[in-house]
């Protein structure tokens, strides 16, 4: 069990890095962020910094030297760098979850070997192949890149036939994955930690709803029985144990129309549908990944009332003058230097009690 006064290690400086750093520092821990240069909010808040290529050995060497532990913010830090810094400090999650989450079909195929139910898919790696995969699975369907892609980037949507010709280059020609669509009633997550004893918790899952790919607003509690929000955390259970995980990964689901889940994927990390935490729960899914990664205990995951988060994506940061004498609301700023189309600025969180009426 790492004491207060240790050195976290995050590979990543984004708005994850940033708000690990914030729950790091409220435990008396430091924080030691590695990124390559640009626009990091994450080094605004930390102790120390890297700012090196991830390609960087000598640069690696300095930042395991410097650390703890290591952990990363988002699953596109390169596999090497994270093996390498793992043969001198533990990182936790480990390499295994980033190797299967970088990888569409490894994570597909890794979840259809747990019995896991998903949307159908096939492997397609040039564009005869697409043409199989869309006689197999059928239409509509998506193309997704195996590899890089987020947020709807390196996606292609496949309504009729007519959008076949081209996909293969509309997703830049990469090895790719066809996913046939499900018929969902809606989306929901589950945010979850596993501790270095094999303890896990699970906190109540979210309703998410999407725009242009993107999560645009998590609402919790979900509007579904109980036996569904228990299969979920099982569920979610299993992938964490199989994985032999540390710290909190966010499962993503599709509730189908017959009662049944599907997984649509996982992010080995914090996840966006978890930012409501913060404000509803006394552990956040920051605090708890930094407790798991750790050895401390798992900390409680109920929460004190319900709520909304809502995405701040590109412009809306703009309203944050208006946002900010809102009663009841929460307002989360991540520092970015300034908004692109897609970019997640900041999010807010309304807070209810169990009536539905709005705290303030």
């Amino acid at each position: 069990m790492l004491a207060p006064g240790s050195t976290i290690g995050i590979l990543g400086g984004g708005q994850l890095g940033r708000m690990l750093a914030l729950a790091a520092a409220r435990l008396g821990l430091k924080s030691h962020i590695f990124c390559p240069p640009g626009d990091n909010p994450g080094s605004h808040v930390c102790d120390s910094i890297t700012l090196a290529e991830y390609d960087d050995a000598a640069a690696r060497a300095r930042f395991a030297a410097a650390v703890d532990v290591a952990t990363y913010e988002f699953e596109n830090v390169p596999v090497d760098c994270v093996a390498e810094i793992a043969a001198r400090v533990a990182v936790r999650p480990g390499v295994e979850a980033l190797r299967i989450s970088q990888d569409r079909l490894t994570e597909k195929n890794f979840l259809a070997g747990l019995g896991i139910v998903t949307a159908p898919f096939a492997s397609v790696d040039d564009a005869a192949a697409l043409t199989q995969a869309v006689a197999r699975i059928g239409l509509p369907a998506i193309l997704k890149t195996r590899r890089l892609g987020y947020d709807g980037r390196g996606q292609s949507m496949l309504r009729t036939v007519l959008d076949v010709p081209g996909a293969w280059e509309r997703v830049g020609a990469s090895p790719s994955i066809l996913e046939g669509f499900v018929d969902f009633e809606r989306e929901i997550s589950v945010i979850a930690a596993r501790g270095i004893d094999g303890s896990i918790a699970s906190y109540d899952p979210p309703e998410n709803l999407h725009k242009d790919g993107i999560l645009a607003i998590s609402r919790v509690p979900a509007q579904i029985p109980d036996a569904i929000a228990r299969e979920a955390a099982a569920l979610t259970s299993r992938i964490l144990t199989e994985m032999d995980y540390t710290g909190v990964i966010g499962v993503e689901f599709f509730v189908l129309k017959d009662g049944r889940l599907a997984v649509n994927e996982f992010a080995p990390r914090v996840h966006n549908s978890g930012h409501w935490t913060l404000d509803a729960c006394a552990i956040s899914q920051f605090e708890q990944h930094i407790r798991a990664i750790c050895g401390w205990p798992l900390g409680d995951t109920a929460r004190h009332s319900n709520a909304e988060m809502q995405n701040l994506i590109s412009a809306d940061v703009m309203q944050w003058s208006a946002l900010a004498v809102e009663p009841g609301l929460c307002l989360h700023l991540y520092g970015k230097d300034a908004p692109r189309p897609g970019r997640k600025m900041g999010h807010v969180t309304r807070l209810f009690d169990k009536s539905g009426t709005l705290v303030r």
